[in-house]
This record gives structure tokens, C-alpha cells and sequence, in this order.
């Protein structure tokens, strides 16, 4: 068989964003008397900060550590990322910080004090190849920042995810690329995109998977007890705290806590989770002791945080401590191809089947699912195919079991949008209306029942208060 040139289709990737669809490249011309099949490979890249601590001399000399971590604690103290048995060492002897400025030193009031070649330091940026003095033992620092090669993964599932489409298996291979490195993750999207599954899978893949995953719903939080949410609360700390509580990160902690909708945190909030997210300690709401924690952090948002920096609505220290690692989940509009694969996993899974019975869409019900546009992406989906199969009747499903929206006039009809307000706030207008139309929607099905919507909309109970509040729907109005 004739040699097969090979095309690397490289993705575009901006710091350590790794969102967008691959670009490719002319193939090129297959040498004279050669078969012009082109094997074409599509990655993306993802930029990792890492760097690597030796020790050179000293009780451990040999030792070696290569982390990806933005906080590097190094001394006798088991909890130290770098641990050393140098009793010429202080517990927590140094750390290094990695900044928008590269890798700060910082001497953690040792009692020997800390050395970068030969000169005593407070806080000093370290260079490539820099050695550190700690007590009797010596440290090489070297940074290790590369780009990695990212393939698309072979299998169209990951977890609770679903999608053979590109940009759904491009996620998939950087899921299974982040997950074992032990850093914070902001994951971006559009209400109902599936931040939360991907959350699950990286926790799932993570070296942290058998300790407790936590999910906070930051938006679904009365601004008074946030606080005492993230962080706990002891006795008497405020009216109503009739006993102490453990807050998300205690719960959370050997484990993974995920943050979604962080941009809704107060900003007078956001220092004291970036204090925990760099001491690694906390204290409760009107408790003295320090408690320590180890927890992996995965921030969700549906706006971009970059924008809320600039716009000075999320704090830009915070953003740099979270988003180690970034990436964009795509709306569902953008891969439609996905549907089908979709809807028979959901209709074909054994407890539906068993409920319901076997369910399959005629060709005429699945093109239109294929031709609306899905402002709610994967979740609108799921809520779709929840009344379809509450409402049909016989194993096949036809265009009068789908929800009107889908199959009457304004199906076909391009989705309505305010075309002199800015992109952003045009799609807020539209993902608003939709939120509104969802929420009743279920809210009415369960007759008003909070719970039960929560259950069949895969929202938090308190998800669902929030948004029926926003939007001025009156659940006790739908139970009468």
C-alpha cells in the first residue's frame, strides 16, 4: 500500500483556553505515482503551567516533584506539597505562587530563613534554573509550561456526557488530559450545556474520585447565608444558627467541590474564598479555629468571567486562582448532530423503557427536533423528551406528541432577538425568555410542586425558587 501523508489540523489555543474547533490546513500534494488519500488527524492544544522541584542536597536529595499547582507549600509539615525531613527546616518553611508575572517566591516566616542563590529573600520571582537553601537541604526550581497535543476521543460518551460530533469529543480528550492534574478549572457555557457532568467526569477520572464531590449552586443562595454555605457557621453565629455546620468546602474536602454559577458570589465574598483557595484553611462564621482543607475547586459560569473582570463584577486575583485551566462547553445549536445519539440514549435507557415502554421518534419528530434551536441547549432537550414521554401514547413517537413550540409556526421562524443591544445583552434577553417558558412549563406539569420540578428538570430545589422568583411565577397558584 502506498505511504499515507499525514495532516495535523492544529487548534487555535489562547493561554490556557482550549475551546475552539480545530482549523484545517491544505493538505499536502502526494509525491507523483502516490495515492492522494490524506489520513487527517484534528487536535487542539491546551497550555499547562507546571514546574519541577529537585532536591539536590540534604536528607531527601533525589527527591523529586513536577506539579501543576498555582501554590507550592514546601516544608516539615505533612501537609506541605514538597515535604521534607530537614529538621533545619520550619514546618512551613517557603511557597511558590505562580502569578501573571511567573513564579513568586515568598518565605513563610522561617526560622532559618529562605535562599535563592546564596542571597536571603522575603519574596523574590524566581528565574529557570534558580536553587533554593532551606535549612541544610538545597532545591532546584525549574518551570516546565508547556502545550500539550490534544487528541479527540474515540468513544462518543464521557460520563453522563453525550455527543460523537467533533467538538464533543474534543471536550471529552481535554477532560481525561485535566483531570488527573490536580488544579482549578473554570468551565464557560450557556445555561443547560452539561458544566455540571463535565464537572462529575473530571472528579470521576481525577485521583480524587473516591472522596466526596460537592456542588454548590452559587446562585441559588440567599446573599446572607452564602457565606455560611461555602464556608460553615458555629452556634449562635447568627439568628437561626441553632447548632454548628459544616460549610461545602469541610464537606468537600479530599475530594472536589464544584462552584457553578460562581459569578453570582457578593465582591466583598470573593477575597475570603480566594484566602481559602490559597491557605488551604478556614473558619467558620463566628468561630475562632482554623480548619484545614484539601479540595480540588471546578468554578462553572454561564457569562464570561474575563468580561465580569473588566467590567469589575468578579475580581480579577480570583479569576487568575480559579482559572488555571478554562474551557468552553458548545450550545447545543452547534452540534445538532448530537440529538439523535441523544435521544436514544435518554429514550433507551432500561428504567424509562421499563416505565414506559419502548419510545422511537418517526423521521418527521427527529427533524424537527434537528431544525429548532435549542436556547436551552442539552437540558431543554432532556425536558422535551420528559414530556414526550408523558404524553404519547403507542412506541411511536410523532410530531403531535412534541411540545408546540417545536413543531407550530414559530418553529421555523429564526429566534427572536433585539438586534440593537449588544451580542451579550441580546442573548441574555433570549436565554431570560427561555428560563421563564422552561420554568413554567415544568412547574405547571408538576402542578406546582417545587420538588418534583427540581427532580424532572435536573435543576436544585432552590435553582427552581430562584428562578420562579425572578420571573414572577407563582408556584401555589399552579397546585390550585
Amino acid at each position: 500500500m502506498a505511504d499515507v501523508p499525514e495532516l495535523l489540523a492544529e487548534g487555535e489555543d489562547e493561554s490556557t483556553r482550549a475551546d475552539e474547533d480545530p482549523r484545517p490546513v491544505a493538505p499536502r500534494p502526494a509525491p507523483a505515482g502516490r495515492d492522494r488519500t490524506v489520513r487527517i488527524e484534528l487536535r487542539t492544544r491546551l497550555s499547562v503551567r507546571r514546574c519541577k522541584l529537585a532536591v539536590e542536597a540534604g536528607p531527601q536529595a533525589g527527591l523529586t516533584l513536577v506539579t501543576e499547582k498555582p501554590e507550592i507549600r514546601i516544608g516539615t509539615y505533612p501537609t506541605n506539597d514538597l515535604v521534607l525531613s530537614d529538621p533545619a527546616c520550619s514546618r512551613h518553611h517557603c511557597e511558590i505562587r505562580y502569578t501573571d508575572q511567573g513564579y513568586l517566591l515568598t518565605d513563610l516566616d522561617s526560622t532559618n530563613g529562605t535562599f535563592v542563590d546564596g542571597k536571603r529573600v522575603g519574596r523574590v520571582f524566581l528565574a529557570a534554573g534558580a536553587s533554593l537553601s532551606l535549612g541544610t537541604t538545597i532545591v532546584s526550581f525549574s518551570p516546565l509550561d508547556e502545550e500539550i497535543a490534544v487528541e479527540p476521543a474515540g468513544e462518543g460518551q464521557l460520563g453522563g456526557m453525550i455527543g460523537r460530533s467533533l467538538r464533543m469529543r474534543q471536550i471529552f480528550g481535554l477532560l481525561k488530559k485535566i483531570a488527573p492534574m490536580d488544579v482549578s478549572v473554570v468551565l464557560q457555557g450557556e445555561t443547560g450545556t452539561g458544566k455540571e457532568l463535565a464537572a462529575r467526569a473530571i472528579h470521576d477520572l481525577s485521583p480524587r474520585k473516591k472522596g466526596p464531590f460537592v456542588v454548590l449552586d452559587c446562585g441559588a443562595v440567599p446573599p446572607n447565608l452564602i457565606e455560611s454555605e461555602l464556608f460553615g457557621h458555629e452556634k449562635g453565629a447568627f439568628t437561626g444558627a441553632i447548632g454548628s455546620r459544616e460549610g461545602a468546602f469541610e464537606r468537600a474536602s479530599g475530594g472536589t467541590i464544584f462552584m457553578d454559577e460562581v459569578a453570582e458570589l457578593r465582591l466583598d465574598l470573593q477575597p475570603k474564598l480566594l484566602r481559602v483557595l490559597e491557605n488551604r484553611e478556614l473558619r467558620r462564621v463566628g468561630g475562632n479555629e482554623t480548619i484545614g482543607v484539601d479540595v480540588r475547586v471546578i468554578a462553572a459560569s454561564n457569562r464570561d468571567l474575563a468580561k465580569e473582570v473588566a467590567a469589575g463584577a468578579f475580581r480579577e486575583d480570583l479569576f487568575f486562582r480559579l482559572s488555571v485551566v478554562q474551557l468552553e462547553l458548545p450550545p447545543l445549536r452547534l452540534r445538532k448532530d448530537d440529538i439523535p445519539q441523544i435521544v436514544r440514549a435518554v429514550l433507551g435507557d432500561p428504567e424509562t423503557v421499563a416505565r414506559h415502554g419502548p419510545k422511537r421518534l418517526t423521521d418527521r419528530a427527529m427533524a424537527a427536533l434537528g431544525a429548532y434551536a435549542w436556547p436551552g441547549n442539552v437540558r431543554e432537550l432532556i425536558n422535551v423528551l420528559s414530556h414526550v414521554l408523558t404524553f404519547s401514547e403507542g412506541a411511536e413517537v410523532d410530531l403531535p406528541a412534541l411540545p408546540a413550540r417545536l413543531v407550530g409556526p414559530q418553529a421555523a421562524a429564526p429566534v427572536p432577538f433585539n438586534e440593537h443591544l449588544s451580542f451579550k445583552d441580546a442573548k441574555e434577553q433570549l436565554l431570560a425568555a427561555f428560563e421563564k417558558e422552561y420554568v413554567a412549563s415544568v412547574l405547571k406539569r408538576c402542578g406546582g410542586n417545587i420538588s418534583e420540578a427540581a427532580r424532572q428538570s435536573g435543576l436544585h430545589r432552590k435553582s427552581v425558587e430562584r428562578l420562579a422568583k425572578k420571573h414572577g411565577l407563582d408556584a401555589r397558584a399552579m397546585k390550585e
